[in-house]
């Protein structure tokens, strides 16, 4: 017995595929995805999405996440370049981070450096 239907697509309602990295899985390089990205187990390297990343509870992240919109459930480590980055009750960012817009719950915790991201600002490595 299967657990996914056959006929199920994996695209969101908004049309666009969600990558989920479930509980006791690792993945270990480099990503480029379209759509959303749930990541509730191991992540170690890039990744960048045109949407939104998650990292649930049991998730972490350790390297550079590139996205629309970053929540932050478990543990996230490394650079984040956002336009919103929503750390929620537990999760535990350890960042540079640039973003345009940053919320902290109360039992979030942020150790780190922020930037905020100019819209239509060019980095300037000079």
């Amino acid at each position: 017995m299967g657990i996914l239907k056959r006929n199920v697509s994996s695209k969101s309602t908004a049309g666009s595929a969600i990558t989920i990295i479930a509980e006791g899985n690792k993945f270990c390089g480099d990503m480029s995805i379209v759509g959303k990205m749930h990541i509730d187990g191991a992540f170690e390297g890039n990744v960048s999405s045109l949407d939104s990343i998650s990292i649930g509870k049991a998730g972490h992240v350790r390297g550079l996440i590139k996205a629309k919109t970053v929540d932050v459930c478990g543990l996230l480590e490394g650079e984040v370049i956002c336009d919103e980055l929503h750390i929620e009750a537990g999760g535990q960012v350890r960042a540079i981070v640039e973003s345009k817009q940053m919320s902290i719950n109360p039992q979030g915790c942020f150790v780190g450096e922020r930037r905020i991201k100019e819209v239509g600002a060019l980095a300037d490595n000079s």
